[in-house]
């Protein structure tokens, strides 16, 4: 069976991205291509068509290799909840919570389910392009590890080991990685990359020469800096906190801020830039406000209040638009309520006032794929569309009226409502993750802005188109950076 695994010399070296182009390279060159990343540690995930969760970072890789997002994807997905803690997410599903020192001991009884799960894929795919996670030279987790080496020794997958330049550092980091690697493992890397460099090529050819002989292993190639309107990195966001266009939207960035790719479909308009504001001192006089998804929605309203960005936020809300969305959708309430002590030891907790709902938090996770359309439009085709993972149940005074007549549930029809507005139609909240992906619902929100401040009002363009594109651009770059030759022999395909 043809297969590849990318591992990298640390964390955010950008195997995520690699991988990526190389399912789209594959799929342009007629290849049936499968992604698939069997641990990933995210607060960024996503709901499949039959409602499981996975991880951001393997959606973007299905997207490339033309294919609907699935939860065998990505089979273990960790969600930190604090330093110490996760939730388990497997096939889709809430296994557990656990501490760091619990998981490790349950790595030993996931390893045949993944082992079994990957021989049903290679009989349906022309090829699969794996990912590790970290480096696979975290040698005091060798003894159990399930997502690098241990996985490649697994399935029998040939590695490529991909080094980041930017950070300096490159050619120590690739010839520390191979020192401390096991004989047999060091056998199964078959080409490096060097990834994100800026410059001239051949000033490092004499560098890349000396680490051939170091290292025993050749040089794929090296793959230029380059800035694409694609998904960073699960680890590897820088978030922007200028801003730079006609529209400000600040994001208030939590500290346990979940699915900030909820955010990445403005970058189709040209007028609007994103601020992730953290200190009241950067807040400024943005256009819009919107709070994020939270994996911990307690601790993150409790940060807005011991950093007074709690009364800024009440403050801005008296002439202005905020929008909450999922945790912080619950924290514009009145009060949060968390019976069970899921999140944290307070059993209630006031919220921000802003808006006249209360959420109990419940012990089972919503997790469904919806579509429906905004009811304040005369448009009747479902044209908002997104996914909810949330704790809970938000219940809302007479006064507050929803946003969302939802039509579809993981594909079913099956109607229902969600959000809520004020009566002055300044505070909103919804539950539902990657609802700016839908132009219908960017343009409701932006071209009233634009009206305030005599702009231009225009039609939202499609993110899915744009994303195509950006994709294609990708698979170009990396195509003529990498031997493709090299790599099609490493993957045994023709």
């Amino acid at each position: 069976m043809s297969k590849i695994m990318v591992q990298g010399t640390a964390s955010s070296v950008g195997k995520s991205i690699l991988v990526t182009a190389l399912c789209r390279i594959l799929k342009e060159d007629g290849y049936k291509i499968c992604p698939f990343k069997s641990q990933n540690m995210s607060l960024n995930s996503y709901i499949t068509l039959d409602g499981k969760e996975m991880g951001r970072a393997q959606v973007l890789q299905a997207y490339a290799a033309g294919l609907e997002p699935e939860a065998y994807m990505n089979p273990i997905l960790l969600k930190p909840t604090t330093d110490k803690r996760c939730q388990v997410i497997v096939k889709g599903k809430v296994y557990g919570n656990t501490s760091a020192m619990e998981y490790h001991e349950l790595k030993p009884i996931f390893k045949d389910m993944l082992k079994e799960d990957f021989m049903k894929l290679e009989s349906e795919y022309d090829a699969i392009v794996m990912e590790g996670a970290g480096s696979p030279a975290e040698i005091n987790l060798r003894d159990r590890d399930i997502v690098n080496m241990g996985m490649a020794e697994l399935v029998d997958a040939p590695v490529i080991l991909v080094g980041d330049i930017d950070k300096g550092g490159v050619f120590a980091s690739l010839a520390g990685t191979m020192m401390l690697l096991k004989e047999e493992e060091k056998s199964r890397v078959k080409g490096f990359v060097i990834n994100k460099f800026r410059g001239d090529v051949d000033i490092l050819k004499p560098g890349i020469d000396m680490i051939e002989d170091i290292i025993k292993i050749p040089c794929l190639g090296v793959v230029p800096h380059f800035t694409l309107k694609l998904e960073d990195e699960d680890s590897a966001i820088t978030f922007n906190n200028k801003s730079t266009k006609d529209i400000d939207i600040v994001v208030i960035k939590v500290p346990h801020i979940s699915n900030f790719t909820d955010f990445d479909a403005f970058s189709c308009e040209e007028d609007v830039s994103i601020r992730f504001v953290g200190d009241k001192k950067d807040f400024g006089s943005p256009d819009l406000v919107i709070i994020p998804g939270s994996k911990n929605t307690i601790e993150d309203l409790l940060f807005l209040r011991d950093t007074g960005l709690e009364d800024v936020i009440k403050d801005y809300s008296n002439d202005n638009m905020i929008i909450g969305i999922c945790g912080g959708y619950q924290m514009l309430g009145n009060t949060i309520k968390d019976p069970y002590c899921i999140e944290t030891d307070e059993k209630e907790v006031k919220a921000l006032e802003l808006l006249d709902i209360e959420t109990i938090f419940e012990k089972e996770k919503t997790m469904t794929r919806v579509e429906g359309s905004l009811i304040n439009t005369s448009k009747s085709k479902n044209n908002i569309y997104g996914y909810e993972i949330h704790l809970g149940k938000t219940i809302k005074s007479p006064q507050i009226k929803p946003i969302i007549k939802i039509n579809k549930v993981n594909d079913k029809e099956e109607v229902g409502y969600d959000g809520g507005v004020n009566l002055k139609g300044n505070i909103m909240g919804t539950y539902i993750h990657g609802i700016f992906d839908a132009p219908t619902f960017r343009q409701y929100i932006l071209n009233p802005i634009r009206k305030k401040k005599l702009l231009q009002e225009k039609e939202s363009p499609s993110y899915e188109s744009l994303r195509e594109k950006e994709l294609d651009k990708l698979a170009k770059i990396v195509r003529e950076s990498l031997d493709m030759n090299k790599i099609y022999k490493i993957i045994n395909l023709k």
